[in-house]
């Protein structure tokens, strides 16, 4: 009997996303499985690969490895989107607004907006803009941006709950996508598109961006969610949750600590320019697997191993034919021999040899000791005591000083001992504080998310019972338009004059 796949029924599906205009218009989601799972459904559209640029020169910030393939264009936003399409065959383009932080140069909206135009005008190819998480702030460039390039249909990232209505508004008025950014949390996505969607936004302009961690626990975390939105999209038929999923990761791996740091500063940790393409390729992939339907890179080898993978993911093949990671700056080599300790070349051997026969040794000879005269008389004894005054004394000083110090050492350690009980009894207490202001956070913050989801349940609650009421109301009124009314005439008939008489009488209250 031949062998058969087990496969699994899913009732939902992720919806699909139009970002960009003309032929080089991206499509994503509309996938009715898991990634990558294309033996048990339909996956129409392949996951995309995005490659971001800054909107200044960050080559004073960057490793050396990251500016290295954009040496020549990086201090020009539209030349280097340019390159990332031409030659590294970049998907779409994000732009990351990072002059416009408030902490840092704070570049005008108008001036960000005119950058971003450029860039959109440069190539054919969809284009994201990202700004930096600060609502006020976003929400004035991003207003900006989205007039500017009206039609050409963006992405305008992030969108949190402190800017939906502003942002939200303006997607609206100049038909643009939106990535709805939530803090690591399923019901938080869910309710930043409940309100994105009663202000009017179509959920098929929506892209949920989960929020990314780098590599480490935070990866770990923001994986876990995503697996989470997935399940409920698919298998719980959540259609709050059925949107597609972008991850910011080149961005987040980048500015890790270990992706910066030198063949000097860590010697054991590999080539640098490596390392830091491996933890990008290895986020990227991760992310993938948790659903992400657009990995932002920054790098073109990761951006080259990521387009092999999830073609042989969707296609299948073999793996070997890729080429390795191609190095643009020199090798750096450490000699980890010299670095290492002196090996210990002194082993035990298995088998035991036989000892050698000890010579049987002749008794020691027994000196002859002179006879012990007896007991001196007491007289004798003290004359001769007295005689040796002066070692006594230094013997007795000695004693002393010897004690002397046994009893410093002995309050040294007291005291020691003391110390280092204080010391483990305050921090034991810091960190009971801790652990306590922690956990009254924790549960503060959790009755805020009961509160604001109760709250949330009860304005649904009402909005569904006046829609109800609503809808009696109507059917009632269109049951009295249909219902006839028989008329009976009066008994007085008033011709026309007289009617209008008693109108303005009626009016002007004349009786």
């Amino acid at each position: 009997m031949a062998f058969e796949i087990p496969k699994q029924t899913y009732s939902g599906k992720i919806r699909e996303v139009v970002i960009g205009t003309g032929p080089k218009a991206i499509t994503v989601g509309g996938q009715e499985v898991f990634p990558f799972h294309v033996f048990e459904g339909n996956i129409p559209n392949f996951p995309k690969i995005a490659m971001e640029i800054w909107d200044y020169d960050p080559s004073d910030q960057w490793p050396q490895a990251a500016v290295e393939p954009f040496k020549d264009v990086i201090s020009s936003p539209d030349k280097w989107a340019k390159k990332c399409v031409e030659e590294y065959g970049a998907e779409i383009i994000v732009i990351q607004l990072k002059s416009t932080d408030p902490n840092g140069m704070d570049r005008p909206a108008q001036e960000a907006a005119e950058v971003v135009k450029k860039v959109v005008d440069a190539v054919d190819v969809p284009v994201v803009v990202w700004g930096t998480a600060n609502n006020q702030k976003d929400e004035e460039v991003l207003k900006a941006i989205a007039e500017i390039c009206e039609g050409k249909n963006i992405a305008l990232a992030p969108v949190e709950e402190g800017n939906h209505k502003g942002v939200g508004a303006s997607a609206l008025a100049y038909n643009h996508v939106i990535v709805a950014s939530t803090p690591i949390d399923v019901n938080l996505a869910k309710q930043l598109n409940i309100l994105l969607e009663n202000l009017g936004v179509n959920l098929e302009k929506i892209l949920v961006d989960p929020t990314t961690g780098g590599l480490g626990y935070g990866m770990e975390y923001s994986y876990s969610v995503m697996e989470r939105i997935r399940l409920a999209a698919l298998t719980q038929e959540d259609d709050k949750l059925q949107s597609p999923l972008i991850n910011n990761i080149g961005n987040e791996v980048w500015k890790c600590k270990e992706a910066g740091l030198g063949i000097d500063e860590a010697p054991t940790m590999g080539d640098p320019e490596r390392r830091a393409i491996l933890m990008e390729i290895t986020a990227a992939v991760c992310y993938l697997l948790a659903g992400s339907d657009i990995v932002i890179l920054r790098h073109p080898e990761s951006v080259r191993f990521i387009r092999s993978f999830i073609e042989l993911m969707m296609n299948g093949g073999s793996a070997m034919q890729i080429e390795e990671i191609k190095k643009a700056l020199e090798e750096e080599k450490v000699d980890l021999i010299a670095l290492s300790p002196e090996p210990n070349l002194e082993f035990e051997t298995t088998t035991e040899k036989p000892k050698p026969v000890k010579k049987k040794e002749a008794p020691p000879k027994v000196e002859k000791k002179e006879a012990v005269p007896p007991v001196a008389k007491k007289e004798e004894i003290q004359k001769a005591e007295e005689k040796k005054p002066e070692e006594k004394v230094i013997k007795l000083e000695e004693v002393r000083a010897k004690e002397a110090e046994e009893e410093a050492k002995r309050k040294a350690e007291e005291e020691a001992r003391k110390k280092a009980e204080e010391e483990a009894k305050r921090k034991a207490e810091e960190e009971a504080r801790k652990k306590a202001e922690e956990e009254a956070k924790r549960k503060a913050e959790e009755e805020r998310k009961r509160a604001k989801e109760k709250e949330w349940e009860e304005l649904l609650e009402l909005r569904r019972k006046r829609e109800e009421e609503k809808a009696k109301l109507m059917a009632e009124r269109e049951e009295m338009a249909m219902k006839e009314v028989k008329k009976t005439p009066a008994k007085v008939q008033l011709d026309l004059v007289d009617k209008i008489m008693r109108n303005l009488d009626r009016i002007h209250k004349r009786k």
